[in-house]
């Protein structure tokens, strides 16, 4: 079983960027679809999908909400998975989960959360406005 490590959150004014990093240990690292959400602390909702990539990066899916602004890239050699955060509004404010899956690529499961069996501890982005 994989285990995925969040860093890059913190603080950043409205039409800011944030670079979020999710850093994978254990696992055939290259057998796992690697995806981002989002969640609110507090609100009775299902985390968020925000982007997908397969297992090469050359496939990718984004929520609408954020397609145009983030982008998500991976690295196999250092196992990590990136977020690029561009045009950041105080709607992206959230705690960011990293999570990953060996059930494939499914454009029909691939953005909700149930689809993913591993998942990292969060990390926080706010965006002041």
């Amino acid at each position: 079983q994989v285990q995925l490590v969040e860093s890059g959150g913190g603080l950043v004014q409205a039409g800011g960027s944030l670079r979020l990093s999710c850093a994978a240990s254990g696992g055939t690292f290259t057998t796992y679809v690697v995806g981002w959400f989002r969640h609110v602390p507090g609100e009775e909702k299902e985390r968020e999908f925000v982007a997908s990539t397969n297992w090469s990066g050359r496939a990718t899916l984004y929520s609408d909400s954020v397609k145009g602004r983030f982008t998500i890239t991976r690295d196999n050699d250092k196992r990590t998975v990136s977020l690029e955060m561009n045009s950041l509004k105080s709607e992206d404010s959230a705690v960011y989960y990293c999570a990953a899956t060996t059930l494939g690529w499914d454009v029909e499961y691939i953005g909700k959360s149930r689809h993913y069996d591993s998942w990292g501890q969060g990390t926080q982005v706010t965006v002041s406005s």
